[in-house]
Formats: structure tokens, sequence, C-alpha cells
């Protein structure tokens, strides 16, 4: 099985996990055999800072992914990578490393558009709406922040008890 997995650099399994696949620069490309990694490879995104509806659905498709995991999508995105049979999983963070492992043991698994899709009213964003501005970038990035945040917050919690 081939893990693509969104990036902020490229570090192998130590890159940052990117908060949204199709605005990262590069990709990960994880091999995996049951639970071992056979192979890494780091791949720039061509489209990095712009690009169109499907485009980068189909350069993870022509890399040979079969599972795109990533910090978020919007609901196009997620529908593309249903078209060209590959599973998309949104909630990543951490390292490639950490997500891969949490994939791999089913801690991270399915797809839902995230909040700057939703915030047009449905889970799948209209024709007008797909990238958004820089300022957009850093709001969505927050976002993901915040909720790694009290997700951590929550397990630190219990330690205390």
């Amino acid at each position: 099985m081939r893990i693509a997995i969104s990036a902020d650099n490229k570090q192998g399994l130590d890159s940052v996990v990117s908060p949204h696949f199709g605005r990262c620069p590069h990709y990960v490309l994880v091999d995996v055999e049951g639970r071992d990694v056979t192979g890494i490879q780091e791949v720039d995104s061509p489209f990095y800072g712009h690009h169109q509806p499907g485009q980068v659905p189909g350069f993870i498709h022509s890399l040979g992914a079969d599972v795109m995991l990533a910090g978020g999508m919007g609901g196009r995105a997620i529908m593309f990578f249903q078209q060209f049979g590959i599973e998309g999983v949104t909630g990543a963070y951490g390292t490639v490393r950490q997500s891969v492992e949490r994939y791999l043991g089913g801690q991270l698994k399915g797809a839902a558009p995230c909040k700057e899709s939703q915030a047009h009213g449905h889970g799948v964003p209209d024709e007008g709406e797909y990238e958004n501005d820089e300022l957009g970038r850093l709001r969505e990035e927050a976002d993901a922040l915040r909720q790694q945040l009290e997700e951590v917050a929550g397990r630190l919690a219990g330690f205390d008890r």
C-alpha cells in the first residue's frame, strides 16, 4: 500500500504534516506492507501556491497512492479522491511517522470537509470556492492547530487523574 501525506518540509518520516493537502509544498510517499515501512519518497508539489480543482488528486493518483493523509481538504477534493479510488483521510497532524502509525493503528480514518469548505454552508464547495488567499490558509492552519491543542490538552488532563 502506498500512503501519500501532505508535508510542510522534506524530512521523510520526520516531516511535519501540512494542515491542507492542496496547499502544501511537498508530499511524502510511504510504502507499507502490513505495518512495516518498505519505502519513502519525497515529492515537491507542482501545484504549490496555485492549482485548479482536481489537479492535486490527479497528481496523487499518478504517484500510485492508495491513501491520502492530510490535516484537511475540501469536500470536492474528497470526491475527486473517491473517483480515483484513493482513500482520503483528514485529521492528520504531527509528523508523517505519527500520522502513518495512527492510520495503520486505526485511530486515523475517514474524511470530512475542512471548516473552510463547510463555511460555505455545505460539505461540497461551490464552483467559486476552492482556494483562498494566504490569510484564509493561515486561518485554516490556526483552526487546525487549535483543534490539535485541545486534543493534546484532553490527553494530558487524563494523566493528571
